[in-house]
């Protein structure tokens, strides 16, 4: 541990194993989050290039997956530290350690961050989607953008009709002169015929 970086000390055994010559430094404000975990073989991704492994025993070097790469060093099932590393080299580091508490301790970062942070925006994602649940009055004006085209169309539709049957009832009184008279006219013309009649009678 240094004030300012971490240093990865390779034994001249896993450096061969590697393929690689240098040590591995990383800058301490480049950690974004430090694990501890007891399985880390469940924690590999990617494919071997280059470096060694022996299922179950031993894994050490570099591991290729699509975004980047991570450095093992992790032997058997001993407890081991993730390293996240935010820009560097590699994108994590996984090594196998007797002082992991020790580690994250020196390095002052709570073990765990990461998973705590995915559980945070799990936490945050059940909330917005229980908030957007519960707020009803959001999804009225939805239901009402939905329903209000089928009246327009109802509507419409009727319209034709309608006009359909002013249309049949001005055939209709064209067809029929007589009939178009109003009631009324009728009448009137019934009471001057009684008053000529009447007239006639008297002269």
């Amino acid at each position: 541990m240094h004030p300012d970086r971490l240093e990865i000390q390779l034994t001249p055994a896993e450096k061969a194993l590697a393929l690689r010559r240098e040590e591995i430094s990383v800058p301490r404000s480049a950690i974004r989050s430090v694990t501890i975990t007891d399985d880390p073989w469940i924690w590999i991704r990617g494919i071997r290039a280059p470096g060694s492994l022996v299922p179950l025993v031993l894994a050490v070097g570099t591991w290729k997956f699509h975004g980047g790469k991570d450095f093992l060093v992790i032997k058997n099932k001993r407890q081991a530290v993730i390293i996240d590393i935010a820009d560097g080299e590699y994108a994590r580091h996984i090594v196998s350690t007797n002082h992991a508490a020790e580690l994250v301790r020196a390095l002052n970062v709570s073990p765990g961050d990461a998973e705590t942070a995915a559980l945070a925006a799990a936490a945050a994602q059940a909330a917005a989607g229980a908030g957007a649940e519960g707020a009803a009055p959001a999804k009225d004006p939805k239901a009402r953008a939905v329903r209000l085209p089928r009246l327009t169309r109802a509507a419409k539709a009727k319209a034709p009709n309608a006009q359909n049957a002013d249309a049949q009832n001005a055939d209709a009184q064209s067809a029929d002169p007589a009939s178009s008279e109003p009631a009324g006219t009728e009448a009137a013309d019934a009471d001057a015929k009684s008053a000529v009649a009447d007239g006639t009678e008297n002269s």
